[in-house]
C-alpha cells in the first residue's frame, strides 16, 4: 500500500512551505489533510486559492458547512466530514442539521434544506441538476448565480474529498470526536 507522508514545514517540499506556514497562522494548526496535500505544492495552493476565492463569496459561513457536509457525504470522504462537522458546530449550524447531513440527509432549516438538496442533486447528476431542482433552490431564496457558486463549492470540496480518499491522511485530534464513516467504504 502506498502511504502519503503527513508533512511538517520541515519536512514539506520547499514550495509547500510557506503555504503549510500560512495555515499555521491563519488557523493555528496545520490539518493533516492539508499537511498531506502538501506532497503536491501544486494541488495545496491550487486548494488554498480556491479556498480563499469561495470563503470571499455570497454563501455564509453556516451555508458553506452546509454544502461541505453535503460534499463529504456524497463523496464519501470521512476526513473531510469530520472537519466540517466541527466547523459546522462553530458556524452555528444545528446539531440536528449536523446529524441529518452526516447521514445523508437533509438539514433542518427551510432554507438551508433546498441548498444542500441541490448540492446533492449536483454532486450526484455530475452537475446535470434538472430544472425542477433548480427552481426549488431559487424558490428557497438563492440566486441564479449562487447556483454557480455551488459550483465553485462542490470544486473546492472535490479537491479535498479526492485527496482524502488518495491520501488518507489521520484524523487530527481535534476531530477525533466527529469520526465519520461512509457506508460505502466500510
Amino acid at each position: 500500500m502506498i502511504t502519503y507522508p503527513t508533512h511538517s514545514i520541515d519536512t514539506a517540499p520547499e514550495a509547500s512551505r510557506p503555504l503549510l506556514r500560512g495555515l499555521q497562522e491563519g488557523l493555528g494548526m496545520i490539518p493533516n489533510l492539508a499537511a498531506a496535500m502538501a506532497e503536491s505544492p501544486q494541488l495545496l495552493r491550487g486548494f488554498l486559492a480556491v479556498r480563499e476565492i469561495y470563503q470571499g463569496g455570497t454563501f455564509t459561513p453556516a451555508e458553506v458547512q452546509i454544502l461541505s457536509l453535503t460534499a463529504a457525504f456524497e463523496n464519501g470522504c470521512a476526513w473531510c466530514m469530520a472537519f466540517h462537522t466541527l466547523m459546522a458546530g462553530k458556524e452555528g449550524v444545528s446539531q440536528e442539521s449536523i446529524d441529518a447531513l452526516r447521514g445523508g440527509r437533509s438539514p433542518v432549516e427551510p432554507r438551508l434544506g433546498p441548498l444542500s438538496d441541490f448540492a446533492r442533486e449536483m454532486v450526484r447528476r455530475r452537475g446535470a441538476v434538472r430544472s425542477t431542482d433548480l427552481e426549488r433552490f431559487l424558490g428557497a431564496g438563492y440566486t441564479r448565480a449562487q447556483a454557480l457558486e455551488v459550483v465553485l463549492g462542490m470544486a473546492f470540496s472535490l479537491m479535498a474529498n479526492y485527496a482524502g480518499h488518495l491520501a488518507e491522511a489521520p484524523l487530527d485530534e481535534p476531530l477525533q470526536p466527529h469520526l465519520w464513516q461512509s457506508a460505502s467504504r466500510s
